[in-house]
């Protein structure tokens, strides 16, 4: 059976991402996303998702491009790459850090909760 790709049409439908969504979801705390996210994730995805993540919060800081790849250490090209989702993207970097939601993490026993 041939592998089947994630499309710009298709990704958000596709059953494999839905319940790649469904399990962060699941998630209870930030310890359960970090086990979850470094068993479906090699070291060099989490670092470069941390450091998109953080170039996205100096970009919508007002921070240049070139100070936040200095800041970060990030390349020019990911940086670029980061303003222009903040830009045409999904809005999830706007939902989760204009939203303030990085800045609680739950309670012992505290669920995290999606916004839909």
């Amino acid at each position: 059976m041939a592998k089947r790709r994630f499309t710009e049409g298709t990704w958000r439908t596709d059953p494999l991402f839905r319940s790649l969504c469904k399990a962060f979801l699941a998630c209870r705390t930030e310890q359960e996303v970090g086990d979850f996210l470094r068993d479906v994730a090699t070291l060099a995805e989490l670092k470069a998702m941390s450091e998109r993540l953080q170039v996205a919060r100096l970009i919508l800081a007002g921070v240049s491009y070139r100070e936040a790849a200095k800041r970060v250490p990030s390349s020019t090209a990911t940086v670029t790459r980061v303003a222009r989702f903040l830009t045409d993207g999904a809005g999830g970097y706007q939902s989760v850090l204009k939203g303030h939601r990085h800045h609680h993490s739950p309670a012992r026993g505290e669920r995290m909760v999606s916004k839909q």
